[in-house]
């Protein structure tokens, strides 16, 4: 057992399997005690349990750590509080909440209907919210916390998973918003986008030329999760850790701009359009065209 979080109580969403386990796990063995969160079901959204919870308990208390389970839905704004009462009732605060739980319904846009799209908008972005906006009153109070949103690079964009993509990109935003709120009272919000083995990563239609394990993201979310992160005022950042790199993202900015005194018509639009302000090139817009490319070639019958 470690220190790094010695007396700190953190709650974790989705921690029954996958990036979440290995973060529960992480907290307990540096010192944390653990709310574990998991509604229990299969990777798209189904058949919940309340076993999977309990299990992450059972181990963590065998290993000599603290932990209690919650197996309530996070997509729900009882579930979200629920969450954070447990903390509050079994240990009398709430150091760090940390949301990691999310689920999968992939189709193309054209063809996604409302059932594939709200479900994976309510756990992931929603289910961010409902625990972020109870942890946050408490930690306010506290003047001290730490929040942490999971979002991936797929906020980029995604070709068959659109309602996933705008989920995680509305957590950047959502973790944007809280370390912006909060910073007068001395709470901290990050995001961490992982790539990592899990069963949600087994299905990527590509090769992830860089990936690495759960318990390598596991040891991001526990230094943000620290007082010494937070004595850093790291805030307000978005993390990627894809086995042995750690990146950080840029912060959104304007790259170029021009300026019409006179007004704007469509024809000078198009000129400055394609002239002084021009576009952003989409990097992963590269990346599939090279991927269909490959993906022709490969199907060329071989010459005789």
């Amino acid at each position: 057992m470690g220190n790094f979080l010695a007396g700190r109580v953190v709650a974790v969403t989705g921690a029954g399997r996958g990036i979440g386990l290995a973060v529960a796990r992480a907290a307990a063995a540096e010192g944390a005690k653990v709310v574990v969160n998991d509604y229990g079901v299969a990777a798209d959204g189904t058949a919940p349990a309340s076993e999977v919870a309990d299990a992450v308990v059972k181990e963590i208390e065998a290993a000599g750590g603290e932990a209690v389970a919650v197996a309530d839905d996070i997509s729900t704004m009882a579930g979200g509080q629920r969450v954070v009462d447990t903390a509050l009732e079994r240990y009398g605060r709430i150091d760090g909440a940390v949301c990691v739980a999310g689920i999968l319904r992939e189709r193309m846009l054209f063809n996604m209907t409302e059932e594939e799209w709200d479900p994976v908008i309510a756990t992931h972005l929603k289910g961010t919210f409902t625990v972020f906006r109870a942890a946050s009153a408490v930690m306010r109070r506290q003047r001290s916390g730490t929040l942490i949103g999971f979002t991936s690079g797929n906020h980029q964009g995604s070709v068959s998973q659109a309602n996933y993509s705008a989920a995680k990109g509305g957590v950047i935003s959502l973790v944007r918003s809280a370390a912006l709120g909060l910073n007068k009272y001395g709470v901290t919000a990050n995001a961490v986008a992982p790539v990592a083995r899990t069963r949600m990563s087994a299905g990527v239609p590509m090769e992830l030329k860089e990936i690495g394990e759960p318990e390598d993201v596991a040891a991001l979310v526990v230094y943000l999760l620290s007082g010494e992160a937070a004595a850093r005022g790291i805030t307000g950042q978005v993390y990627t850790v894809a086995g042995p790199k750690i990146a950080v993202w840029a912060q959104p900015r304007e790259l170029r701009s021009a300026h019409e005194e006179g007004g704007w018509t469509p024809a000078r639009v198009g000129e400055v359009l394609g002239g002084s302000v021009g576009v952003d090139p989409m990097p992963m817009l590269s990346q599939l065209a090279a991927m269909e490319s490959a993906a022709r070639r490969s199907d060329r019958p071989n010459a005789q």
